[in-house]
């Protein structure tokens, strides 16, 4: 599969942080609130999703993630929950900044890049798996 714009990556972000998964739901409505978003935009990004093959929705229904949309979301919050706790701990940055900062890194870096980066971080001590 072709890699997600950023956006489309942070919408799958949001419904597994939201607690969806293959079988929990996640409303449209709690998906705009976390991403601070409109529930137009939210019905969009849905579309492109469920386009892609990631999501499942009813019309106007809750969302439900694929096994591959699931395990895409589930990687980029890996990324970003990694990168932001390397750049607090290792690199001394504030929280907020070391969170907004992993946001945009986690969509740039090629999954060969960050496995090989994991494990050198994980040798360091600075995160554990």
């Amino acid at each position: 599969m072709d890699k997600l714009s950023q956006s489309l990556e942070d919408y799958l972000k949001a419904i597994v942080v939201l607690g969806g998964t293959t079988e929990q739901s996640v409303r449209p409505s709690d998906i705009a609130r976390k991403m601070g978003v409109s529930k137009t935009s939210v019905g969009k990004a849905l579309t492109a999703l469920r386009t892609r093959g990631l999501v499942d929705q009813p019309y106007y229904g809750e969302a439900t993630l694929t096994e591959e949309g699931y395990a895409y979301g589930t990687a980029i919050l890996k990324r970003h929950r990694y990168l932001t706790a390397f750049l607090a701990k290792a690199v001394g940055l504030p929280p907020e900044t070391a969170k907004e900062e992993a946001c945009m890194m986690e969509h740039a870096i090629s999954d060969e890049s960050f496995e090989r980066w994991i494990d050198y971080i994980t040798r360091l001590g600075v995160v554990e798996e």
